[in-house]
């Protein structure tokens, strides 16, 4: 069993022991905790009660996991808005639009099945800062919390309007062109990892005039049928079907719909790390400003930002991180390699449902083979690995030995470590969402990339093996 309590949230494994996992009695103490610091932010008291929009994803574990999220909501006093099954975008959307107080979105995005987690936002509809993180792990371990009395219990208020809400908000964005995209009658087949995007994408696929719409994995059973995460290795089945079914892309999307992967007509794919470049590139052309991804994503981004005659800024890994560095330098477009996609101008949080929609008509405008559009960005190649943390393990020791190490090449540390070479970059950090080291390289091929991720786990290796003996 494994429990995450980070800054972002509270992730863990459903099921097992009392004590280890995503439990209800921990899903209970964190929603008092976020719930007691959103009161104290909204300066709800007893004349004015807090709201709080909830959505979910598909999980098998998702309805009981609400159920109880809600009810200790309404315990502490708290109005709620149950969006019912929702993006994780679509949740960030309808807290600001319900004037809400706070949202909490009940999913653990690219986490396997047998995971659930809370995602909390503020009254923006943004992830909550580095500090409000804070507060709420300190609330959740202090047993200050004050449940409302009974004549003052929340009021829980069901509204499933706000996927349609939110796809008309992509709609009338201008750079979407609908009637660009209707001319080129697109066949596209989705793979929505059996989760609410099966719900929401084909709304959206019809309404951007979508000829032919091939579903894949798209009942929201929570049962995935592959891994979640949209990676090439999970999308075997989604690049066959593009070609058996002569499509003109495919689509793959998270559980939770923040994150974008595109399939050519050649059954090869896009790249996760591409979605957002090609995206970029689109809005850049048609909208000049700064854009903004983190230190793991690929330097193509900037490529395309200083083509256009702009300005590329890195951020720390995370949402949060990206957002905070898209408002400090104004970007126009933003977001993460892992095919997350900001666009200011709609809201600040990743939209795959946006990113759709943007790619779709940059395609649609380019007017040719989606293999062809690739094909004009720059080629670079990441190797993602990771090492499982021991629970013993000094991270920061092992870092400053790895930076001592390589101490003539330019280095960051904003997050965790990352080392610039002439060709090729490496980015070491702590991952926020799992127990382990993420070693991210690049290179302008793959063998390259490959190979230097592999020696700088060997190095990582002889520094962990310094520790030990050290502490020892």
């Amino acid at each position: 069993m494994t429990l995450i309590k980070s800054i972002s949230g509270i992730r863990g494994t459903i099921g097992g022991d009392a004590v280890g996992g995503l439990t209800p009695s921990e899903i209970v103490k964190f929603t008092s905790a976020f719930a007691t610091w959103v009161q104290k932010e909204s300066g709800a008291n007893g004349k004015k009660k807090a709201r709080i929009v909830v959505g979910r994803d598909a999980r098998i574990s998702g309805e009981f996991v609400r159920n109880i999220v809600t009810g200790t909501l309404q315990a502490m006093g708290i109005d709620v808005t149950d969006l019912g099954m929702a993006t994780t975008p679509t949740v960030e959307v309808a807290v600001p639009a319900e004037k809400a107080d706070g949202g909490i979105i009940i999913t653990a995005s690219h986490n396997p099945k047998n995971w659930n987690a809370l995602k909390l936002l503020n009254s923006k509809g943004e992830f909550i800062s580095e500090a409000a993180g804070k507060d709420v792990l300190a609330i959740a371990e202090s047993n200050t919390v004050k449940y409302a009395p009974v004549t003052a219990l929340g009021q829980v208020a069901h509204n499933d309007s706000y996927v349609k809400a939110h796809i008309d908000m992509i709609l009338n964005i201008p750079l979407v062109d609908v009637k660009a995209i209707k001319a080129k009658k697109f066949k596209v087949v989705l793979d929505a990892v059996n989760s609410v995007g099966g719900i929401v994408v084909p709304q959206l696929l019809e309404q951007l005039g979508v000829d032919t719409i091939v579903p894949l994995f798209c009942e929201p059973t929570g049962n995935f049928q592959h891994e979640a995460e949209p990676l090439p290795e999970n999308l075997i089945e989604l690049s066959k079907a593009v070609v058996k079914n002569k499509a003109h892309l495919g689509f793959a999307v998270d559980p939770d719909v923040d994150r974008l992967a595109i399939v050519c007509e050649d059954g090869e794919m896009f790249g996760e790390e591409y979605t957002l470049v090609a995206v970029a590139d689109y809005v850049l052309k048609n909208k000049k400003g700064s854009t903004v991804s983190n230190l793991s994503s690929t330097r193509a981004l900037r490529d395309v930002t200083q083509k256009a005659g702009c300005e590329y800024f890195a951020s720390a890994v995370g949402e949060v991180n990206v957002v905070e560095a898209m408002k400090k330098n104004k970007a126009v477009i933003g977001g993460e390699g892992n095919g997350g996609i900001i666009y200011p101008e709609l809201h600040y949080g990743r939209d795959a449902l946006v990113g759709i929609a943007l790619f779709l008509t940059h395609l649609a405008k380019y007017g040719k083979s989606c293999s062809l559009l690739r094909s004009t960005y720059p080629s670079y190649y990441i190797s993602k690995n990771k090492i499982e943390l021991r629970p013993d393990l000094d991270l920061d020791a092992v870092l400053q030995g790895i930076k001592e190490k390589y101490k003539k090449y330019p280095c960051n540390t904003i997050d965790g470590l990352k080392i610039e070479f002439e060709n090729e970059w490496v980015h070491l950090r702590r991952s926020n969402t799992e127990p382990i080291i993420r070693i991210i390289a690049e290179s302008n091929n793959q063998t390259t990339a490959d190979n230097l991720a592999e020696k700088i786990m060997h190095d990582i290796g002889d520094c962990m093996k310094g520790a030990k003996m050290m502490a020892n």
